[in-house]
């Protein structure tokens, strides 16, 4: 017989009445070998258990980062063209300003106007040859990434206008701490670059939600203060400059992009990871929308405990891939995240040049595995095991960056600083987003939700919309490690590009085909000779037929996507799987990894097995193998044997110690595994005793009954079965083990009762239930 390799299991202290919660996981995992009433072999007991892991409080409390990156110098103020005519400045070149060459050096990460402005340095005047910061308008960013022109007049504007502006939509931005002047820096961005005013809304912390629709008939803003707990509070968050800097970011870019988008900014108490999911969940609570995210902080085996944020229909989410080079951040690295990373601009009007931002972020993660929209069947994407960020770009080098007005604390006028980071690109990939849904719903149709089924799908995987929809970043790169550098197609620092957003935009938003069925693509181990098999899952809008291709002899796929192996070879293989959907006839496939290893040798548990003189010893050697065996013995004293199904037996045992070496070889490769078996034989009674009367029964009519198991010499004793039904239990009592079966069925059953005691001394017994068909 072949059996499976016995678990491992801690000594049980004695007395067994108190060893209740360590004794039932040994009894549950005991190998099977009963039957049921054809006699047929029935299925071991199995246990399911369901683990929910809250938040470690040291990862609720884990403070997360802005990123922002401001270059270090204060600029002079834009030109009053746009105040004018709102697209004034598209027609003209970018403006320019040399940073001190003292600056020069200074890191932009998180560097604060306060930080700057405390500098000594700050207002040297800047040498010849010194380093340019290059900063771009709104109207700039518009002509040069293909955003609509912005209306000569906010009056009497059509209801497509007015969607191209993102009207009837609602952005939140997710933000720590506070900033009290974000009102009026937003009026001061506003109208130096002639943008509509933002009506200033308040938001009991009592209000109804969901919120009403966003009125389409202008923008909105409004702050709310976020609690963990996700409710609103009238309780402002204290100041922080940094997280100020990223709120006056985040606001007058998402305007920038979308003009008559509502705005709801949502302050969280503090910049910890449970105050900054309150405030997500209280966005979601709102929805619907596009949620902006710009902070992160490093991933973690926890990140997916709170993938259940991401989750809200009709919600789409937007998240900062981080601004310290290559690396994989929370939220970013979330299925159901858009990660949005960073490119240096350069602007020739509407010609634009872009190169991965050496900053940014992006990588495979540790822990999240792949989604089903990253297939291979998008260019560069490759087979995956494992989520890889980002996902889209935007520009983010604050040496290239856009116009941001900051009002210090009691202050009342505007100062202009050139800011970057992933926080710059991500408003203003959410405030595409907006106007994607505003434009959608004119036509009818859901919000965009998860918005890269369709940047993947209907996109990333059609050449001819790729190319219209991205601009594909293909130069740069934000580390030195072998996927950090930009190449054709998709890759981690830049994702499927930044957008033209005109022709991103009639993608997203037009009666397109359905997406190709995605296949997510799988890495299997087996064993040679061991049957082998796996479910593809698929995302297909229509049912599928499967198929493959470059699959080894005798592998086969089911119409449910089951893959079966009944003899798998040793060796490596990658196996195409194809799904194709029987509407449309589009497909798509996916890798198959799979590694056969040679089966090993078996293996033989060794232990100590006590006998008396002159009494029968029957004990069944414990082994795994892959295939059947025989078995030898060596060493062994006379009338000792070994049967075929290693049950060792020796009729007259005489006392003494003996040392059996048990040899198991596998008929099929040859491979051999031996342990030492210790046969202690001695006129006092030794090791653990085990009694069990045979049991009859009724089938259908509760039945128990006592295994006694006692040794008074030992403190500790492990207590194996095997052979028992699924539906029989096992619970520790007085006398020993109490077994109960509540719902007998008819056949007859062996148990195989094996215990170990502290000092390693082992015997086995048997006990035989009979039940009954009435």
């Amino acid at each position: 017989m072949k059996r499976p390799a016995l678990p491992k299991r801690p000594l049980l202290p004695a007395p067994i009445s108190a060893l209740v919660p360590l004794l039932l996981p040994a009894l549950l995992s005991a190998c099977g070998g009963s039957t049921d009433g054809s006699g047929n072999a029935a299925a071991p007991a199995t246990s399911t258990s369901i683990t929910l892991t809250p938040l470690a409080a040291d990862v609720a409390s884990a403070a997360l980062t802005p990123h922002f990156s401001l270059a270090p110098v204060v600029l002079a103020a834009p030109a009053d063209l746009d105040s004018l005519a709102p697209s004034a400045s598209a027609l003209q070149p970018a403006a320019t300003q040399a940073v001190p060459a003292a600056l020069a050096a200074t890191s932009t990460t998180r560097l604060t106007p306060q930080a700057l402005a405390a500098n000594p340095l700050a207002a040297a005047p800047a040498a010849s040859g010194s380093t340019t910061v290059t900063t771009y308008t709104p109207a700039q960013i518009r002509a040069g990434y293909g955003l609509p022109a912005l209306p000569a007049s906010w009056t009497g504007l059509s209801a497509s206008v007015a969607a191209q502006m993102g009207a009837g939509q609602t952005v939140y931005i997710v933000d720590a701490m506070s900033d009290p002047n974000i009102a009026a820096e937003l009026a001061a961005f506003s109208q130096k670059f002639g943008l509509p005013g933002c009506t200033t809304t308040a938001i009991a912390p009592g209000a109804t939600l969901p919120l009403p629709a966003a009125s389409t008939g202008g923008c909105q803003f409004s702050v709310v203060n976020a609690t963990s707990s996700g409710a609103m509070t009238s309780i402002a968050p204290p100041y922080d400059s940094g997280w100020a800097t990223e709120i006056a970011l985040d606001v007058q870019w998402v305007h920038a992009t979308a003009p008559l988008a509502r705005i709801i900014l949502i302050q969280a108490s503090n910049a910890s990871t449970a105050s900054l999911l309150g405030a997500i969940n209280l966005a979601n609570a709102m929805g619907p929308g596009v949620i902006s995210m710009s902070f992160g902080a490093a991933e973690g085996s926890w990140t997916s405990s709170v993938d259940s944020a991401f989750t809200r229909t009709n919600m789409t989410y937007m998240a900062a891939t981080g601004d310290s080079g290559t690396g994989v951040e929370w939220p970013s690295v979330s299925k159901n995240v858009l990660g949005v990373g960073g490119t240096h601009l350069v602007l020739n009007g509407s010609t634009r040049t872009e190169s991965v931002w050496s900053g940014t972020g992006g990588g495979i993660s540790q822990y999240t595995t792949v989604p089903s929209y990253q297939t291979p069947a998008v260019p560069g994407v490759g087979s995956l095991s494992m989520r890889s960020v980002a996902d889209v770009a935007f520009n983010a080098d604050p040496y290239t960056g856009q116009y941001v007005a900051v009002i210090p604390p009691g202050g009342s006028t505007a100062s202009w600083y050139s800011v970057g980071g992933t926080s710059l690109a991500t408003p203003q990939w959410a405030a595409i987003a907006a106007i994607a849904n505003a434009l959608r719903a004119q036509g009818g149709k859901a919000p965009l939700g998860l918005a890269q089924t369709l940047l993947y799908g209907n996109v990333g995987a059609n050449a001819g919309a790729y190319a219209a929809a991205f601009r594909d970043i293909t130069q740069g790169s934000d580390g030195a490690c072998a996927t950090c550098a930009a190449h054709t197609g998709y890759d981690q620092p830049s994702g499927l590009g930044t957008p033209n957003v005109s022709s991103l935009l009639t993608s997203l938003t037009a009666n397109a085909q359905p997406p190709a069925p995605v296949v997510t693509p799988v890495t299997v181990n087996g064993t040679a000779g061991s049957a082998l098999s796996f479910t593809m899952a698929v995302s297909a809008p229509d049912a599928v037929t499967w198929s493959l291709a470059n699959a080894p002899a005798g592998m086969s796929v089911s119409a449910a996507g089951l893959i079966s192996w009944p003899q798998p070879v040793a060796g490596s293989y990658a196996v195409t799987v194809t799904a194709t959907d029987k509407v449309t006839g589009s497909a798509g496939h996916a890798t198959a990894t799979i590694g056969i290893a040679a089966p090993p040798a078996p293996v033989v548990e060794a232990t100590t097995v006590a006998a008396q003189p002159g009494s029968a010893l029957r004990f069944q050697v414990q082994f795994s193998a892959s295939d059947p065996v025989t078995f030898a013995l060596s060493g062994a004293p006379s009338g000792m044997t070994i049967s075929s199904a290693g049950v060792l037996s020796w009729a007259s045992p005489v006392a003494g110690k003996y040392s059996v070496t048990v040899t198991a070889k596998d008929t099929t490769t040859g491979k051999s595994g031996s342990a030492v078996l210790t046969v202690q034989v001695s006129t006092r009674p030794i090791g653990p005793v085990l009694s069990a009367a045979p049991i009859r029964g009724v089938a259908g009519r509760a039945l128990s009954g006592v295994i006694g198991v006692s040794d008074p010499g030992a403190s500790a004793i492990l207590v194996r079965i095997s052979g028992a039904p699924p539906s029989m239990t096992f619970a520790a009592s007085g006398q020993g083990i109490l077994l109960n079966w509540t719902n007998p069925v008819a056949g007859t059953y062996t148990l195989v009762l094996s215990a170990t005691d502290s000092a390693g001394l082992s015997t086995q017994s048997t006990l035989v239930l009979t039940i009954s068909a009435n």
